[in-house]
């Protein structure tokens, strides 16, 4: 008993110091190793308080004035995502303002004050037409009506931003109008050197924001829209609003179609067609990338940089940074001071609280085996089914390349629909993203039901039936029962591993103004709404992730699971990461693989625009993360004998990940 207090003592000790060493030197990272001075706090607006986090030189004297950048962030993003901007500009003498936009992160307001109208564009605006079918009506949910108004702007013509049922597009800038005048304000900021950057739903902000002070004495000095769409001079009040020195970074394989002109790939077509050639103030003949059109002094500067990477990773991208850098100092009068701009340090602080968040899931696993020594715990633990249950090797590949398949196929269909269409009472389901997983999961949930009787039944005929207790979810002592008992110790057992890491998370947002992520949002502290939707999209979560397991884990569970040690875990886990994650992997070579060979994005050929963007997108986040899962269920299935512990933990680490930060209505 002593020995396996002291090992497990000693190995959670030493991932939760690896966990904090990492988020201390990625807190020296983000603050330039005391050259830049974090803080954070909450604006107040009409509609309710906006967070953000300021980047302040620490070489600023009292009096002396820097130039001044808003960060607007993209969908489902947070503040967070701008990080590497805000850190590499402030570097360099600049002070940066990134905001959490209305429904994300910690603001108040939800997505729905952004407004929207009945009808939305088919391309980009200014090119539509009613009578060729580009303008149209749109109608369903109101989440549905937001995401179709998304390129649509608040400072566009009345055509746009009005619909005879007394709908507004009230304020596309997401919140960035009020922070850029409360940036402008700020005593050591310089207000004639002001910028915008934004990436995806923040390049519609960025726009806004730069409409609503062109002209005025703090109008911006230059805007940059990392993957941005481009419209006409149509679509707005050209003669009364100007746009200064903005520069677009366009990634070669942009996931979304209207920030590719709604062509299928980013190629020298699209660089010459007359949009884009009106964008750089030249000719279709003369229009290049990598090349700056225009005057900086007179603010018509552009410039179209081509990234070679995808729509997520834009953000970081260390070229289109430089470039950003670059013009944004050129705008500034050379205002930017300090390290050349290929000398980025922003990425370290990426991996390092990529490893932080690695070594915190990694500590539940000896925080378990000594929760485990509790005598209330131990009884989760029970043996494993008789390896006489075993599929042939025959049988199971037969049911995997079927699993497969199914999530495979429904995935693009079902995220979509549960994403805009299901009709979900909004007041209660406010999660977008979260939707979209909503819809995939119930029908998963219901095609796992009834291939679960059909099972029973052909078991029970043939004399092989294992009860409940083969499915992962009975107990040896009552196989044909549901295991109450043990369905509520490893409810006590989670909510006690989830508890603690919630307060590595806490902490690393105390002491290290950091939450733990890749990049993207995964984990963070829960504002009092959220932490409702928690509530109100675990039920779901739960009852796929026990399904799912008791078909994984349990009912096709091969002889790997009896073996011991190491080897007998990766035996097992190969094959359950297979199963779960087989089906989004597939989506992954369907989308990707005909975009890189030059022809388009697999959702778009396959199944029309309406099913690429955000959930294709997504998949490179969401297929690394089930890995993880695969990881902790199979752990579980092996150490306790039954899916409960290891099931309704990457539910609730699921249902944390889509509830913590992302879109709110």
């Amino acid at each position: 008993m002593k020995h396996s207090w002291g090992k497990w003592t000693v190995l959670l000790a030493v991932l939760l110091i690896a966990a904090f060493v990492s988020l201390f030197f990625a807190n020296r990272v983000q603050t330039a190793n005391g050259d830049i001075v974090i803080t954070e706090g909450y604006l107040s607006t009409e509609v309710g308080d906006l967070f953000y986090k300021l980047y302040t030189p620490a070489a600023l004297k009292d009096g002396e004035k820097a130039p001044g950048v808003l960060l607007l962030h993209g969908y489902q993003n947070d503040h967070e995502t701008n990080a590497a901007y805000a850190i590499e500009l402030a570097r360099r003498g600049a002070v940066v303002l990134s905001i959490d936009e209305y429904g994300h992160g910690k603001t108040v307001p939800g997505l729905v004050h952004r407004g929207y109208v009945n009808h939305m564009s088919k391309v980009n605006y200014g090119t539509d037409s009613e009578a060729d079918g580009t303008f149209r009506s749109v109608g369903g949910s109101v989440r549905y009506r937001i995401l179709m108004n998304f390129s649509n702007l608040s400072f566009f013509n009345e055509r746009y931003v009005k619909d005879d049922a007394g709908n507004v597009l009230t304020d596309s800038s997401c919140g960035g109008t009020a922070a850029y005048k409360f940036l402008s304000g700020l005593p050591n900021v310089d207000s004639t050197k002001l910028g915008i950057s934004g990436h995806s739903m923040g390049t519609w902000a960025g726009w806004s924001v730069a409409a609503a002070y062109s002209g005025t004495e703090i109008e911006p000095r230059a805007t940059v829209l990392q993957c941005g769409e481009l419209f006409s001079d149509d679509a707005y009040d050209s003669a009364s609003i100007r746009f200064n020195n903005v520069l677009l970074l366009q990634a070669k394989w942009d996931e979304f179609s209207y920030f590719r002109d709604y062509r299928r790939i980013v190629d020298d077509a699209l660089l010459h067609s007359p949009l884009r050639a009106a964008f750089l103030g030249t000719t279709a003949e003369e229009a290049a990338w990598n090349t700056t059109f225009g005057d900086f002094a007179n603010g018509s500067a552009r410039r179209m940089e081509l990234l070679y990477t995808n729509h997520r990773l834009t953000t970081h991208n260390a070229q289109g940074l430089k470039v950003a850098l670059d013009w944004f100092n050129d705008a500034f009068d050379g205002a930017l001071t300090g390290p050349a701009f290929d000398d980025q340090i922003c990425m370290a602080k990426e991996w390092l609280v990529l490893l932080a968040m690695l070594c915190t899931l990694a500590a539940l696993i000896p925080l378990s085996e000594l929760l485990l020594l509790i005598p209330f715990f131990k009884k989760l633990v029970q043996p494993l089914p008789g390896i006489s249950g075993v599929k042939p090797a025959g049988k199971w590949w037969r049911a995997a390349l079927i699993t497969i398949l199914i999530a495979g196929a429904t995935y693009p269909f079902m995220t979509q629909l549960g994403h805009a269409l299901l009709p979900l009472p909004e007041g209660i389901f406010r999660m977008t993203v979260g939707n979209g997983f909503i819809g995939w999961y119930l029908l998963l949930i219901l095609v796992m039901v009834v291939t679960s009787i059909i099972g029973w039944r052909s078991a029970k005929k043939k004399g092989t039936l294992e009860g409940f207790y083969g499915m992962g979810l009975g107990t040896a002592q009552k196989p044909n029962r549901i295991g109450w008992s043990l369905l509520l110790r490893a409810c006590v057992f989670v909510l006690c591993l989830l508890s603690a890491m919630y307060l590595v998370v806490f902490a690393a947002e105390q002491f290290f103004r950091l939450d733990l992520r890749f990049i993207w949002p995964f984990f963070k502290t829960f504002t009092l709404p959220r932490f409702g939707q928690f509530f109100v999209y675990i039920p779901v979560f739960a009852l796929f992730f026990l399904l799912n397991n008791s078909k994984i884990m349990a009912s096709m569970r091969t002889k790997a699971a009896y073996k011991k040690g190491f080897s007998g875990f990766m035996g097992a886990w190969w094959r359950n990461a297979l199963l779960m994650v087989g089906g989004v992997l597939l989506i992954v070579l369907i989308e990707y693989v005909p975009f890189f060979l030059g022809i388009g994005p697999g959702a778009d050929l396959l199944f029309g625009s309406t099913f690429g963007g955000p959930f294709m997108s997504l998949l490179i986040l969401f297929a690394p993360q089930v890995l993880v899962f695969s990881v902790l269920c199979t752990y579980f299935y092996r150490r306790t004998g039954s899916v409960y512990a290891g099931a309704l933990l990457v539910a609730s680490l699921a249902a944390w990940i889509v509830t913590g930060g992302s879109s709110m209505l």
